[in-house]
């Protein structure tokens, strides 16, 4: 597959921030970005940029709430990969946010939920007016019925925002789907570019970022070993040794993975486990199997599924109209 205007945000950093609580290394963090330029990797998500004084921190790492002056230090240089992170919704001050020209990120995506995105956008215009790139990623798309969707991206057509991002936050979509979604977006959204998040709960994120790139989307986000919340994403290697593209190489991401990414993987768990995978077959967020991972039950899968689909328990998923 080559596509010459795909772009690939690795997002290891942010995401795999999920599974560690952001307790990356900067001497890894350093790497991972000297590693991503070499590859020919087009952007790198270092984190979040929400505000310590309107989330507890709960000892995260400082890729949680980045600060300016420390990503100076980390990276000192900027080479060919441009730097992104993403905000939540209520979790960010827009003042904390400097001028793109005095600041090392690029790309500012804003995460929120079908019901806030009015409140994303309000935010995405501001982070526009300071110079920056601007996403609007809509969580949890296997939730939202589709007159909710098409009434929402009316509103993103009309904003300044550049990205819009087709998310599959409980790794539960399959290609039929992730073709159905893009269509949806780029039919309402003819000025903006798609992206496409996936998560691999049941073995499809690589095929399903595959699928969206062929259908038109643009940004596939991937992680480097996959290292992702639960299930993980669609793993950074992968998308850069499949895209036939000169671009991209994969053998420094191979380094990356050697130096530093067995050891993590031997101290924290993500990826196809059991938990992750009955999570996503039944369309349910990941927080449900990551909390049943951290008990003594962890491996009492069965019980776990009967938890999940019990009449008590269970609650009907809100499926497109």
């Amino acid at each position: 597959m080559t596509r010459d205007n795909v772009k690939i945000l690795d997002c290891t950093i942010r995401d795999g921030g999920l599974v560690n609580n952001w307790e990356f290394s900067t001497e890894f963090v350093a790497d991972l970005y000297r590693g991503l330029c070499e590859a020919g990797v087009e952007y790198m998500e270092i984190g979040y940029k929400n505000s310590p004084k309107l989330l507890k921190s709960d000892g995260a790492g400082p890729w949680r709430f980045l600060d300016e002056a420390f990503i100076r230090d980390v990276i000192p240089k900027k080479g060919y990969t441009k730097l992104s992170a993403l905000v939540d919704i209520g979790r960010v001050d827009e003042n904390d946010i400097l001028p793109r020209e005095q600041s090392s990120l690029d790309l500012i995506r804003v995460a929120c939920y079908i019901k806030d995105v009015d409140k994303a956008l309000e935010l995405v215009e501001k982070f526009h007016s300071l110079g920056y790139e601007t996403s609007l990623n809509i969580m949890a798309l296997s939730h939202v019925l589709e007159h909710e969707l098409v009434e929402a991206l009316a509103e993103v057509e009309k904003s300044s925002v550049d990205m819009a991002y087709v998310v599959d936050s409980y790794g539960s979509l399959n290609h039929k789907d992730i073709e159905y979604l893009v269509g949806v977006f780029k039919k309402h959204l003819p000025s903006k570019t798609i992206g496409v998040h996936t998560h691999n709960n049941l073995q499809l994120a690589f095929s399903n970022t595959i699928t969206a790139a062929e259908h038109g989307a643009v940004f596939l986000d991937s992680s480097l070993f996959g290292m992702g919340r639960a299930a993980g994403n669609c793993h950074t290697e992968l998308l850069v040794s499949y895209m036939k593209n000169p671009r991209y190489e994969l053998r420094p991401l191979l380094g990356v993975i050697e130096k530093h990414m067995l050891a993590i993987r031997e101290k924290w768990e993500w990826g196809y486990i059991i938990p992750y995978m009955i999570a996503g077959a039944l369309d349910e967020h990941p927080r449900v199997a990551m909390a049943v991972r951290n008990t003594d039950e962890k491996d009492k899968y069965t019980e776990f599924y009967d938890q999940l689909t019990s009449v008590e328990t269970a609650a009907p998923s809100k499926k497109r109209e």
